[in-house]
């Protein structure tokens, strides 16, 4: 399946939702903070999708590492998510979630990710 980078800072949160996705036949690497995630990023070569809080510790958000992931690897796929709408904060392309979310929901668009890419597309159309 995919290689997923989950940047949580929430360790029950962060837990649960490797858990999803390693049972759904996905890679998982995990990060507590968005420096955690950048220390990763340099030592992974292939990454598929990245999923990302955006309230987290440290000197960097996860707003910061979506933009940092965004721009130097522009084919992996971003899922945001946010207890607050950042929806006019995230890059185009990006996909966000509200918090609380159904875990099975975001494996399901992490598995099916050019269908979330075509979702959100429509989504901003819409509101665009």
């Amino acid at each position: 399946m995919a290689v997923i980078l989950v940047v949580e800072d929430e360790p029950l949160i962060r837990f649960l939702l490797l858990d999803e996705l390693v049972d759904a036949g996905h890679t998982v690497i995990e990060a507590a903070s968005a420096l955690e995630a950048v220390a990763a990023l340099g030592r992974c070569d292939h990454l598929d999708g990245m999923i990302t809080d955006v309230d987290m510790p440290g000197g960097l958000s996860g707003l910061d590492l979506m933009r940092l992931v965004t721009s130097t690897r522009p084919a992996t796929s971003v899922w945001v998510v946010s207890g607050r709408d950042v929806r006019s904060e995230i890059d185009p392309g990006v996909f966000f979630l509200p918090k609380p979310y159904d875990y099975r929901e975001l494996v399901y668009l992490v598995s099916e990710r050019p269908h979330a890419k075509q979702v959100l597309a429509t989504d901003q159309q819409r509101t665009g």
